[in-house]
Protein backbone atom coordinates (compact mmCIF):
# COMPACT_ATOMS: atom_id res chain seq x y z
CA UNK A 1 0.00 0.00 0.00
CA UNK A 2 2.94 2.45 0.59
CA UNK A 3 4.37 1.81 -1.97
CA UNK A 4 1.41 2.44 -4.63
CA UNK A 5 0.93 6.07 -2.20
CA UNK A 6 4.68 6.74 -2.91
CA UNK A 7 3.90 5.71 -6.88
CA UNK A 8 0.62 8.08 -7.21
CA UNK A 9 2.70 10.99 -5.20
CA UNK A 10 5.36 10.71 -7.94
CA UNK A 11 3.07 10.60 -10.36
CA UNK A 12 1.30 13.76 -9.24
CA UNK A 13 4.51 15.60 -8.65
CA UNK A 14 5.45 15.17 -12.01
CA UNK A 15 2.79 15.74 -13.74
CA UNK A 16 2.32 19.06 -11.34
CA UNK A 17 5.93 20.09 -12.53
CA UNK A 18 5.40 19.39 -16.35
CA UNK A 19 2.18 21.45 -16.30
CA UNK A 20 4.03 24.04 -14.18
CA UNK A 21 6.83 24.05 -16.58
CA UNK A 22 4.06 24.34 -19.56
CA UNK A 23 2.45 27.33 -17.64
CA UNK A 24 6.06 29.25 -17.61
CA UNK A 25 6.48 28.35 -20.70
CA UNK A 26 3.66 29.71 -21.86
CA UNK A 27 4.22 33.22 -20.07
CA UNK A 28 7.22 33.66 -21.23
CA UNK A 29 5.55 33.53 -24.93
CA UNK A 30 3.33 35.90 -23.70
CA UNK A 31 6.41 38.12 -22.05
CA UNK A 32 7.80 38.05 -25.44
CA UNK A 33 4.22 39.02 -27.76
CA UNK A 34 4.25 41.83 -24.95
CA UNK A 35 7.52 43.45 -25.06
CA UNK A 36 6.80 43.80 -28.61
CA UNK A 37 3.75 45.69 -28.52
CA UNK A 38 5.76 48.00 -25.31
CA UNK A 39 5.66 51.10 -27.71
CA UNK A 40 1.79 50.87 -27.83
CA UNK A 41 1.33 51.06 -23.83
CA UNK A 42 4.06 53.75 -23.61
CA UNK A 43 1.78 55.79 -26.49
CA UNK A 44 -1.00 55.44 -24.16
CA UNK A 45 0.53 56.38 -20.66
CA UNK A 46 2.20 59.51 -23.25
CA UNK A 47 -1.47 60.65 -23.86
CA UNK A 48 -2.77 60.49 -20.20
CA UNK A 49 0.03 62.26 -18.94
CA UNK A 50 -0.50 64.89 -21.93
CA UNK A 51 -4.53 64.87 -20.71
CA UNK A 52 -3.31 65.95 -17.32
CA UNK A 53 -0.88 68.07 -17.87
CA UNK A 54 -3.10 69.93 -20.18
CA UNK A 55 -6.03 70.09 -17.47
CA UNK A 56 -3.58 71.15 -14.72
CA UNK A 57 -2.34 73.76 -17.19
CA UNK A 58 -6.28 75.11 -17.62
CA UNK A 59 -6.46 75.26 -13.50
CA UNK A 60 -3.32 76.45 -12.42
CA UNK A 61 -3.92 79.48 -9.28
CA UNK A 62 -7.12 78.18 -8.88
CA UNK A 63 -6.49 76.51 -5.61
CA UNK A 64 -4.64 73.97 -3.60
CA UNK A 65 -6.96 71.16 -4.13
CA UNK A 66 -7.37 71.02 -7.60
CA UNK A 67 -3.94 71.43 -7.97
CA UNK A 68 -2.62 69.20 -5.54
CA UNK A 69 -4.87 66.18 -6.88
CA UNK A 70 -3.52 66.80 -10.49
CA UNK A 71 0.24 66.87 -9.74
CA UNK A 72 -0.32 63.70 -7.48
CA UNK A 73 -2.19 61.98 -10.43
CA UNK A 74 0.73 63.28 -12.69
CA UNK A 75 3.33 61.89 -10.68
CA UNK A 76 2.08 58.49 -10.42
CA UNK A 77 2.07 58.83 -14.12
CA UNK A 78 5.66 59.86 -14.09
CA UNK A 79 7.13 57.84 -11.02
CA UNK A 80 8.08 54.78 -12.53
CA UNK A 81 8.08 56.17 -16.08
CA UNK A 82 10.36 59.08 -16.14
CA UNK A 83 12.74 60.25 -12.96
CA UNK A 84 13.53 64.24 -14.23
CA UNK A 85 9.89 64.07 -14.85
CA UNK A 86 8.81 62.60 -11.91
CA UNK A 87 11.34 65.13 -9.67
CA UNK A 88 9.61 67.96 -11.71
CA UNK A 89 5.84 66.55 -10.57
CA UNK A 90 6.93 66.03 -6.92
CA UNK A 91 8.67 69.50 -6.61
CA UNK A 92 5.81 71.08 -7.33
CA UNK A 93 3.97 69.03 -5.53
CA UNK A 94 6.23 70.36 -2.24
CA UNK A 95 6.44 73.78 -3.28
CA UNK A 96 2.09 73.94 -3.87
CA UNK A 97 2.65 72.54 0.40
CA UNK A 98 4.72 75.34 1.42
CA UNK A 99 2.71 78.03 -0.54
CA UNK A 100 -0.67 76.95 1.17
CA UNK A 101 1.16 75.73 4.29
CA UNK A 102 -0.42 71.86 3.76
CA UNK A 103 1.49 70.35 6.38
CA UNK A 104 0.22 66.64 6.18
CA UNK A 105 0.48 66.96 1.92
CA UNK A 106 4.03 68.85 2.45
CA UNK A 107 4.96 65.13 4.46
CA UNK A 108 3.28 63.17 2.14
CA UNK A 109 5.05 64.83 -0.89
CA UNK A 110 8.56 64.80 0.35
CA UNK A 111 8.01 60.85 0.97
CA UNK A 112 6.87 61.23 -2.53
CA UNK A 113 10.21 62.52 -3.31
CA UNK A 114 12.55 59.80 -1.15
CA UNK A 115 10.77 56.96 -3.38
CA UNK A 116 12.02 59.16 -6.51
CA UNK A 117 15.45 59.15 -5.28
CA UNK A 118 16.05 55.86 -3.94
CA UNK A 119 14.62 53.92 -7.43
CA UNK A 120 17.27 56.12 -8.71
CA UNK A 121 20.25 55.15 -6.90
CA UNK A 122 20.54 58.78 -5.26
CA UNK A 123 20.97 57.31 -1.70
CA UNK A 124 22.77 60.66 -0.33
CA UNK A 125 19.66 62.90 -1.53
CA UNK A 126 17.19 60.74 -0.53
CA UNK A 127 18.74 60.65 3.10
CA UNK A 128 18.67 64.42 2.81
CA UNK A 129 14.47 64.30 1.95
CA UNK A 130 14.11 62.00 5.01
CA UNK A 131 15.82 64.07 6.94
CA UNK A 132 13.78 67.30 6.16
CA UNK A 133 10.46 65.12 6.80
CA UNK A 134 8.93 66.57 10.01
CA UNK A 135 7.50 63.16 12.02
CA UNK A 136 6.16 64.24 15.07
CA UNK A 137 2.69 63.58 15.47
CA UNK A 138 2.54 61.94 12.06
CA UNK A 139 -1.00 59.64 12.11
CA UNK A 140 -0.34 56.15 12.53
CA UNK A 141 -0.88 55.28 8.64
CA UNK A 142 1.66 58.07 7.85
CA UNK A 143 4.74 56.81 9.96
CA UNK A 144 3.73 53.58 8.61
CA UNK A 145 4.47 54.27 5.54
CA UNK A 146 7.49 56.39 6.18
CA UNK A 147 9.13 53.58 8.39
CA UNK A 148 8.69 51.35 5.34
CA UNK A 149 10.02 53.78 3.06
CA UNK A 150 12.71 54.65 5.00
CA UNK A 151 13.61 50.70 6.35
CA UNK A 152 13.61 50.07 2.45
CA UNK A 153 16.42 53.04 2.09
CA UNK A 154 18.19 51.30 4.22
CA UNK A 155 18.31 47.87 2.46
CA UNK A 156 18.95 49.44 -1.29
CA UNK A 157 22.06 51.33 0.38
CA UNK A 158 22.72 47.92 2.02
CA UNK A 159 23.14 46.23 -1.07
CA UNK A 160 24.78 48.53 -3.23
CA UNK A 161 27.92 49.01 -0.49
CA UNK A 162 27.93 45.37 -0.14
CA UNK A 163 30.78 45.47 2.52
CA UNK A 164 31.47 43.93 5.45
CA UNK A 165 31.17 47.07 7.34
CA UNK A 166 28.79 49.66 6.94
CA UNK A 167 26.54 47.03 4.71
CA UNK A 168 25.76 44.79 7.69
CA UNK A 169 24.80 48.68 10.04
CA UNK A 170 22.19 49.17 7.22
CA UNK A 171 20.94 46.05 7.45
CA UNK A 172 20.24 46.33 10.97
CA UNK A 173 18.55 49.78 10.76
CA UNK A 174 16.30 48.09 8.03
CA UNK A 175 15.34 45.63 10.05
CA UNK A 176 14.31 48.08 12.82
CA UNK A 177 12.41 50.49 10.52
CA UNK A 178 10.30 47.46 9.35
CA UNK A 179 9.50 45.72 12.66
CA UNK A 180 9.08 49.17 13.92
CA UNK A 181 6.12 49.49 10.84
CA UNK A 182 5.05 46.13 11.82
CA UNK A 183 4.05 47.37 15.20
CA UNK A 184 2.42 50.38 14.49
CA UNK A 185 -0.63 49.12 12.20
CA UNK A 186 -2.54 45.92 11.31
CA UNK A 187 -1.20 45.20 7.97
CA UNK A 188 -4.46 45.07 5.77
CA UNK A 189 -5.75 41.71 3.64
CA UNK A 190 -2.99 41.91 0.66
CA UNK A 191 0.31 42.80 3.32
CA UNK A 192 -1.32 39.50 5.49
CA UNK A 193 -1.82 37.06 2.23
CA UNK A 194 1.98 38.39 1.06
CA UNK A 195 4.01 37.99 4.13
CA UNK A 196 2.50 34.50 4.77
CA UNK A 197 4.91 33.39 1.50
CA UNK A 198 8.09 34.75 4.46
CA UNK A 199 6.11 32.90 7.08
CA UNK A 200 8.63 29.91 8.55
CA UNK A 201 6.93 26.55 7.89
CA UNK A 202 5.22 24.47 10.41
CA UNK A 203 3.75 20.67 10.82
CA UNK A 204 0.40 22.92 10.96
CA UNK A 205 1.07 25.37 8.40
CA UNK A 206 2.54 25.53 4.68
CA UNK A 207 3.68 28.38 2.32
CA UNK A 208 0.71 28.93 -0.40
CA UNK A 209 2.18 27.80 -3.41
CA UNK A 210 3.02 30.52 -6.46
CA UNK A 211 0.44 29.49 -8.17
CA UNK A 212 -2.11 30.22 -5.60
CA UNK A 213 -0.65 33.67 -5.67
CA UNK A 214 -0.77 33.88 -9.45
CA UNK A 215 -4.19 33.85 -9.46
CA UNK A 216 -4.57 35.72 -5.99
CA UNK A 217 -3.04 38.53 -7.76
CA UNK A 218 -5.40 38.56 -10.86
CA UNK A 219 -8.46 38.54 -9.26
CA UNK A 220 -8.27 40.94 -6.40
CA UNK A 221 -8.68 43.89 -8.23
CA UNK A 222 -5.13 45.25 -8.24
CA UNK A 223 -3.93 47.67 -10.91
CA UNK A 224 -1.10 46.64 -13.43
CA UNK A 225 1.81 48.61 -11.26
CA UNK A 226 0.17 47.00 -7.87
CA UNK A 227 0.02 43.17 -9.56
CA UNK A 228 4.21 44.02 -10.89
CA UNK A 229 5.19 45.36 -7.76
CA UNK A 230 3.70 42.23 -5.56
CA UNK A 231 4.77 39.41 -7.66
CA UNK A 232 8.06 41.00 -7.53
CA UNK A 233 7.94 41.18 -3.74
CA UNK A 234 6.71 37.24 -3.21
CA UNK A 235 9.00 36.07 -6.10
CA UNK A 236 11.68 36.39 -3.21
CA UNK A 237 10.17 33.41 -1.17
CA UNK A 238 10.22 30.87 -4.21
CA UNK A 239 12.78 28.98 -6.37
CA UNK A 240 13.06 27.64 -9.71
CA UNK A 241 9.51 27.46 -11.75
CA UNK A 242 8.04 29.36 -8.92
CA UNK A 243 9.70 31.99 -9.04
CA UNK A 244 10.06 32.06 -12.96
CA UNK A 245 5.94 32.57 -12.90
CA UNK A 246 5.99 35.21 -10.55
CA UNK A 247 8.49 37.40 -11.77
CA UNK A 248 6.85 36.73 -15.69
CA UNK A 249 3.61 37.53 -14.05
CA UNK A 250 5.87 40.93 -13.23
CA UNK A 251 7.29 41.92 -15.84
CA UNK A 252 4.04 41.27 -17.83
CA UNK A 253 2.16 43.65 -15.89
CA UNK A 254 5.31 46.27 -15.96
CA UNK A 255 5.01 46.28 -19.61
CA UNK A 256 1.11 46.81 -19.88
CA UNK A 257 1.58 49.53 -16.92
CA UNK A 258 4.51 51.16 -19.03
CA UNK A 259 6.75 50.94 -15.70
CA UNK A 260 10.43 51.71 -16.45
CA UNK A 261 11.58 51.49 -13.23
CA UNK A 262 10.98 47.89 -12.75
CA UNK A 263 13.10 45.06 -11.73
CA UNK A 264 11.49 42.21 -12.51
CA UNK A 265 12.43 41.96 -16.11
CA UNK A 266 16.45 42.66 -14.36
CA UNK A 267 15.37 39.60 -11.87
CA UNK A 268 13.69 37.23 -14.52
CA UNK A 269 16.79 37.55 -16.83
CA UNK A 270 19.26 36.16 -13.76
CA UNK A 271 17.09 33.48 -13.28
CA UNK A 272 17.49 32.60 -16.57
CA UNK A 273 21.14 32.80 -16.56
CA UNK A 274 21.72 30.33 -14.21
CA UNK A 275 19.27 28.05 -15.91
CA UNK A 276 21.83 28.94 -18.98
CA UNK A 277 18.72 30.07 -21.04
CA UNK A 278 20.97 32.81 -21.83
CA UNK A 279 18.89 33.77 -25.21
CA UNK A 280 16.52 34.74 -23.07
CA UNK A 281 18.09 36.02 -20.03
CA UNK A 282 19.89 38.59 -23.01
CA UNK A 283 16.74 39.39 -24.20
CA UNK A 284 15.26 40.51 -19.96
CA UNK A 285 18.50 42.34 -19.56
CA UNK A 286 18.71 44.09 -22.55
CA UNK A 287 15.05 45.26 -22.00
CA UNK A 288 16.08 46.11 -17.79
CA UNK A 289 19.31 47.72 -19.17
CA UNK A 290 16.62 49.95 -21.60
CA UNK A 291 13.85 50.99 -19.26
CA UNK A 292 17.23 51.99 -16.72
CA UNK A 293 18.30 54.67 -19.44
CA UNK A 294 14.64 55.38 -20.46
CA UNK A 295 13.82 56.28 -16.75
CA UNK A 296 17.76 57.26 -15.24
CA UNK A 297 18.16 55.21 -12.87
CA UNK A 298 21.78 54.81 -12.23
CA UNK A 299 22.11 52.05 -9.54
CA UNK A 300 20.46 49.65 -11.97
CA UNK A 301 22.24 50.82 -15.05
CA UNK A 302 25.15 49.81 -13.01
CA UNK A 303 23.86 46.83 -11.95
CA UNK A 304 22.55 45.63 -15.23
CA UNK A 305 25.87 46.43 -17.30
CA UNK A 306 27.95 44.68 -14.66
CA UNK A 307 25.37 41.44 -15.55
CA UNK A 308 25.03 41.85 -19.54
CA UNK A 309 28.88 41.15 -20.38
CA UNK A 310 28.86 38.36 -18.71
CA UNK A 311 25.87 37.08 -21.02
CA UNK A 312 27.15 38.27 -23.96
CA UNK A 313 29.96 36.47 -23.55
CA UNK A 314 28.05 33.29 -22.62
CA UNK A 315 26.18 33.75 -25.82
CA UNK A 316 29.22 34.47 -28.12
CA UNK A 317 30.53 30.96 -26.41
CA UNK A 318 26.81 29.18 -27.63
CA UNK A 319 27.27 30.92 -30.55
CA UNK A 320 30.60 29.55 -31.76
CA UNK A 321 29.59 26.18 -29.92
CA UNK A 322 26.65 25.99 -32.70
CA UNK A 323 29.09 26.61 -35.16
CA UNK A 324 31.69 24.31 -34.04
CA UNK A 325 28.39 21.58 -33.74
CA UNK A 326 27.51 22.74 -37.62
CA UNK A 327 31.15 22.60 -38.58
CA UNK A 328 31.59 18.71 -36.81
CA UNK A 329 28.66 17.92 -38.47
CA UNK A 330 28.97 19.12 -41.78
CA UNK A 331 32.51 17.04 -41.71
CA UNK A 332 30.51 14.07 -40.53
CA UNK A 333 27.73 14.77 -43.07
CA UNK A 334 30.91 14.50 -46.18
CA UNK A 335 32.49 11.69 -44.38
CA UNK A 336 29.57 9.57 -44.44
CA UNK A 337 28.50 10.82 -48.03
CA UNK A 338 32.31 10.01 -49.08
CA UNK A 339 31.86 6.54 -47.51
CA UNK A 340 28.38 5.78 -49.04
CA UNK A 341 29.65 7.51 -52.63
CA UNK A 342 32.42 4.65 -52.82
CA UNK A 343 29.70 2.23 -51.14
CA UNK A 344 28.19 3.07 -54.15
CA UNK A 345 30.64 2.83 -56.07
CA UNK A 346 31.86 -0.74 -55.14
CA UNK A 347 28.13 -2.01 -54.95
CA UNK A 348 27.87 -0.45 -58.32
CA UNK A 349 30.92 -2.38 -59.66
CA UNK A 350 29.50 -5.30 -57.58
CA UNK A 351 26.44 -5.48 -59.85
CA UNK A 352 28.03 -5.24 -63.07
CA UNK A 353 30.35 -8.25 -62.41
CA UNK A 354 27.13 -9.96 -61.00
CA UNK A 355 25.18 -8.64 -64.49
CA UNK A 356 28.44 -9.70 -66.30
CA UNK A 357 28.88 -12.94 -64.55
CA UNK A 358 25.08 -13.29 -65.11
CA UNK A 359 26.02 -13.08 -69.23
CA UNK A 360 28.59 -15.28 -69.22
CA UNK A 361 26.52 -18.01 -67.73
CA UNK A 362 23.96 -16.91 -70.30
CA UNK A 363 26.68 -17.52 -73.03
CA UNK A 364 27.69 -20.85 -71.42
CA UNK A 365 24.26 -21.96 -70.94
CA UNK A 366 23.59 -21.20 -74.87
CA UNK A 367 26.68 -22.68 -75.85
CA UNK A 368 26.37 -25.92 -73.75
CA UNK A 369 23.04 -26.37 -74.91
CA UNK A 370 24.10 -25.76 -78.29
CA UNK A 371 26.82 -28.51 -77.75
CA UNK A 372 23.51 -30.68 -76.16
CA UNK A 373 22.10 -30.17 -78.86
CA UNK A 374 24.54 -31.23 -80.92
CA UNK A 375 25.40 -34.45 -79.10
CA UNK A 376 22.17 -35.55 -79.33
CA UNK A 377 21.83 -34.71 -83.33
CA UNK A 378 25.20 -36.97 -83.30
CA UNK A 379 24.02 -39.24 -81.25
CA UNK A 380 20.67 -39.72 -83.53
CA UNK A 381 22.69 -39.82 -86.66
CA UNK A 382 24.75 -42.27 -85.39
CA UNK A 383 21.62 -44.29 -84.26
CA UNK A 384 20.18 -44.07 -87.77
CA UNK A 385 23.27 -44.35 -89.75
CA UNK A 386 24.35 -47.61 -87.41
CA UNK A 387 20.61 -48.57 -87.92
CA UNK A 388 20.96 -48.19 -91.61
CA UNK A 389 24.59 -49.92 -91.09
CA UNK A 390 23.51 -53.36 -89.49
CA UNK A 391 20.25 -53.56 -92.16
CA UNK A 392 22.22 -53.13 -94.94
CA UNK A 393 25.28 -55.56 -94.04
CA UNK A 394 22.55 -58.30 -92.64
CA UNK A 395 20.47 -57.86 -96.27
CA UNK A 396 23.86 -58.29 -98.22
CA UNK A 397 24.93 -61.65 -95.88
CA UNK A 398 21.47 -62.81 -96.34
CA UNK A 399 22.13 -62.06 -100.18
CA UNK A 400 25.87 -63.63 -99.91
CA UNK A 401 24.22 -66.70 -97.79
CA UNK A 402 21.65 -67.95 -100.60
CA UNK A 403 24.14 -67.10 -103.13
CA UNK A 404 26.71 -69.61 -101.71
CA UNK A 405 24.57 -71.78 -100.64
CA UNK A 406 22.92 -72.39 -104.18
CA UNK A 407 26.64 -71.86 -105.30
CA UNK A 408 27.98 -75.20 -103.68
CA UNK A 409 24.46 -77.21 -104.29
CA UNK A 410 25.22 -76.50 -107.91
CA UNK A 411 29.21 -77.58 -107.86
CA UNK A 412 28.17 -80.63 -105.82
CA UNK A 413 25.62 -81.76 -108.46
CA UNK A 414 28.46 -80.97 -111.21
CA UNK A 415 26.28 -78.40 -112.46
CA UNK A 416 28.93 -75.54 -113.17
CA UNK A 417 26.90 -73.68 -115.68
CA UNK A 418 23.93 -73.29 -113.03
CA UNK A 419 26.66 -72.54 -110.25
CA UNK A 420 27.75 -69.42 -113.05
CA UNK A 421 24.38 -68.55 -113.46
CA UNK A 422 23.51 -67.81 -110.14
CA UNK A 423 26.72 -65.80 -109.50
CA UNK A 424 25.56 -63.71 -112.24
CA UNK A 425 22.37 -63.15 -111.25
CA UNK A 426 23.93 -61.19 -108.51
CA UNK A 427 23.05 -56.89 -109.49
CA UNK A 428 25.70 -54.73 -108.17
CA UNK A 429 24.61 -51.47 -109.41
CA UNK A 430 21.17 -52.90 -108.21
CA UNK A 431 22.46 -53.19 -104.38
CA UNK A 432 23.93 -49.37 -104.94
CA UNK A 433 20.85 -47.89 -106.22
CA UNK A 434 19.39 -49.32 -103.53
CA UNK A 435 21.96 -48.11 -100.88
CA UNK A 436 21.45 -44.76 -102.21
CA UNK A 437 17.85 -44.49 -101.87
CA UNK A 438 18.23 -45.94 -98.33
CA UNK A 439 20.46 -43.21 -97.30
CA UNK A 440 18.54 -40.69 -99.01
CA UNK A 441 15.33 -41.98 -97.01
CA UNK A 442 17.44 -41.81 -93.63
CA UNK A 443 18.64 -38.01 -94.95
CA UNK A 444 15.20 -37.08 -95.51
CA UNK A 445 14.55 -38.45 -92.22
CA UNK A 446 16.54 -36.46 -90.41
CA UNK A 447 16.63 -33.31 -92.14
CA UNK A 448 13.04 -32.92 -93.86
CA UNK A 449 13.80 -29.57 -94.86
CA UNK A 450 17.46 -30.38 -96.25
CA UNK A 451 16.40 -29.53 -99.86
CA UNK A 452 14.67 -26.32 -98.93
CA UNK A 453 17.56 -25.13 -96.87
CA UNK A 454 19.79 -25.88 -99.20
CA UNK A 455 18.00 -24.16 -102.21
CA UNK A 456 18.03 -20.80 -100.05
CA UNK A 457 21.49 -20.48 -100.57
CA UNK A 458 21.53 -20.74 -104.22
CA UNK A 459 20.36 -18.51 -106.67
CA UNK A 460 16.62 -19.42 -107.97
CA UNK A 461 17.69 -20.46 -111.49
CA UNK A 462 20.66 -22.90 -109.78
CA UNK A 463 18.07 -24.05 -107.44
CA UNK A 464 17.54 -28.29 -107.39
CA UNK A 465 14.02 -29.13 -106.65
CA UNK A 466 13.02 -32.60 -106.47
CA UNK A 467 10.26 -34.23 -107.59
CA UNK A 468 7.85 -36.82 -105.93
CA UNK A 469 9.82 -40.06 -105.77
CA UNK A 470 12.75 -38.63 -106.86
CA UNK A 471 16.09 -39.66 -105.33
CA UNK A 472 18.54 -37.05 -104.21
CA UNK A 473 21.21 -35.74 -106.74
CA UNK A 474 24.74 -36.35 -106.45
CA UNK A 475 25.61 -32.65 -105.68
CA UNK A 476 22.38 -32.69 -103.25
CA UNK A 477 23.60 -36.45 -102.18
CA UNK A 478 27.31 -35.19 -101.44
CA UNK A 479 26.39 -31.99 -99.06
CA UNK A 480 24.04 -34.39 -97.37
CA UNK A 481 26.80 -36.56 -96.67
CA UNK A 482 28.75 -33.95 -95.01
CA UNK A 483 25.80 -32.46 -92.97
CA UNK A 484 25.54 -36.20 -91.55
CA UNK A 485 29.26 -35.59 -90.39
CA UNK A 486 31.27 -37.20 -93.18
CA UNK A 487 33.55 -34.30 -94.14
CA UNK A 488 36.26 -36.73 -96.26
CA UNK A 489 36.09 -36.07 -99.50
CA UNK A 490 38.01 -39.55 -100.11
CA UNK A 491 35.26 -41.33 -97.65
CA UNK A 492 32.13 -39.20 -99.66
CA UNK A 493 33.79 -40.19 -103.00
CA UNK A 494 34.30 -44.23 -102.08
CA UNK A 495 30.67 -44.35 -100.57
CA UNK A 496 28.97 -42.63 -103.60
CA UNK A 497 31.66 -44.92 -106.01
CA UNK A 498 33.03 -41.26 -107.40
CA UNK A 499 36.25 -39.97 -108.14
CA UNK A 500 38.15 -37.38 -105.52
CA UNK A 501 38.16 -35.18 -108.05
CA UNK A 502 34.63 -35.40 -109.21
CA UNK A 503 33.40 -34.94 -105.82
CA UNK A 504 35.89 -31.56 -105.84
CA UNK A 505 33.90 -30.62 -109.18
CA UNK A 506 30.32 -30.80 -107.91
CA UNK A 507 31.01 -28.60 -105.16
CA UNK A 508 33.11 -26.52 -106.84
CA UNK A 509 30.43 -26.07 -109.37
CA UNK A 510 27.89 -25.50 -106.41
CA UNK A 511 29.64 -22.55 -104.58
CA UNK A 512 30.31 -20.86 -107.28
CA UNK A 513 26.42 -20.40 -107.96
CA UNK A 514 25.75 -19.73 -104.39
CA UNK A 515 24.35 -16.74 -102.78
CA UNK A 516 26.83 -16.56 -100.23
CA UNK A 517 31.00 -16.53 -99.81
CA UNK A 518 32.33 -19.42 -100.92
CA UNK A 519 34.47 -20.17 -98.58
CA UNK A 520 31.34 -20.35 -96.00
CA UNK A 521 29.13 -22.31 -98.02
CA UNK A 522 29.76 -25.40 -96.37
CA UNK A 523 29.45 -24.03 -92.71
CA UNK A 524 25.79 -22.62 -94.08
CA UNK A 525 25.30 -26.08 -95.05
CA UNK A 526 26.04 -27.63 -91.49
CA UNK A 527 23.94 -24.90 -90.40
CA UNK A 528 20.91 -26.58 -91.43
CA UNK A 529 18.79 -27.64 -88.40
CA UNK A 530 17.55 -30.90 -87.83
CA UNK A 531 14.37 -32.70 -87.51
CA UNK A 532 13.48 -31.37 -84.10
CA UNK A 533 14.18 -27.89 -82.79
CA UNK A 534 12.10 -28.21 -80.17
CA UNK A 535 14.07 -30.69 -78.28
CA UNK A 536 16.53 -28.30 -76.90
CA UNK A 537 14.73 -25.43 -76.76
Amino acid sequence: MKRVLLLVTFLLATFSAYSFSTKTDSLWKVLKAELSKEPEYIHQKQQRIQFLSRRLAAITGKGFEPQFVLLSQLFEEYSSFKFDSAVTSVNRMINLCLKFNKKEELIKSRMAMVTVLLKSGFYKEAFEAVALIDTAALPKPTMHEFLNLRAMLYAEVSAYENDAYFASRYKQASRRDYASAANITTPDKLERTISMAFAPETDKQRKPTAAFYYRYFLTNGLSAHQIAMAATLVSHAYEGDDKLLLLMLAAISDVRSATKETFAIFLLGQEFFKLDRNSDAYICIREALGNAAFYGTRNRAAQIESVLPLIASRLLEEKQHEKDMVWIGLVIFLLVAVVLFFQLVLFRKQVIRIKTNEEVIKEKNAELQDVNGMLWESSKIKEELIGLFFKTCSSYIETLEKVKRKTQHNIKLGKYQDATTVLGNVQIQQEKTQLYATLDSVLLTLFPNFVASFNSLLRKEDQIWLKKGEMLTPTLRIFALMRLGVTDVETIAKILDYTVSTVYTYKARIKAKALVAPEIFEQKVMEIKFTDDSTFN
